[in-house]
C-alpha cells in the first residue's frame, strides 16, 4: 500500500457535482492498493497516518497528531500511486490491485481509521472520476510505502 498525506487545512471531493466528503483541519490522504496487499499492512499504514506528528505544537514545531489537534480524514482511493512510467510515455498500472482486492481493503482502511479517530472518516467514492480540492498547510506532503517498512 502507498499512501501520499498531506496536511490540509480544508478538504473536500466531489464526484458528479456532489460533495462525498469535505473536511477542515487534518489529512487527505491518497491510497493505492497493490495486489501484493494484506490486512496486515492496512493494519500498520492506518496506524501510522493516525500517529503522524505533523501538526505544530506551542513552540511551532511539528510534534502533534490528529488526535492532539482534533482533525479529521479525507480518504481517496488513488490507483495511479502504482502507475509504472519504465517504458513509453503512457504508465502502466499491472501492480494496482484489481477492485475485488482494493474495494475491502479500501473500505477496512476507512474503519480502522474512523475506529482509531474516534469518528466518521470522509472519504470519496471508490472507482469514481473525482474532483479534489484541497489548502495543502506548509506545505507537508509525507509519502508512506508499507513495502519500506524498514
Amino acid at each position: 500500500m502507498r499512501a501520499v498525506i498531506q496536511r490540509v487545512s480544508g478538504a473536500s471531493c466531489r464526484v458528479a457535482d456532489e460533495v462525498t466528503g469535505e473536511i477542515g483541519l487534518g489529512f487527505m490522504v491518497l491510497l493505492g492498493i497493490e495486489d501484493a496487499d494484506t490486512e496486515e499492512d492496512m493494519e500498520w499504514l492506518a496506524g501510522k497516518i493516525f500517529s503522524m506528528r505533523v501538526f505544530a505544537d506551542e513552540q511551532g514545531m511539528m510534534n502533534k497528531a490528529l488526535a492532539d489537534i482534533g482533525g479529521d480524514i479525507l480518504l481517496i482511493s488513488q490507483f495511479t500511486l502504482f502507475a509504472s512510467t519504465k517504458k513509453g510515455n503512457r504508465p502502466g498500472f499491472t501492480r494496482a490491485a484489481r477492485p475485488e482486492k482494493a474495494i475491502p481493503l479500501y473500505e477496512a482502511m476507512k474503519e480502522r481509521l474512523t475506529a482509531l479517530l474516534g469518528r466518521k472518516v470522509e472519504a470519496g467514492i471508490f472507482g469514481a472520476d473525482m474532483k479534489l480540492s484541497l489548502i495543502n498547510d506548509g506545505p507537508v506532503t509525507i509519502l508512506i510505502d508499507t513495502k519500506n517498512r524498514e
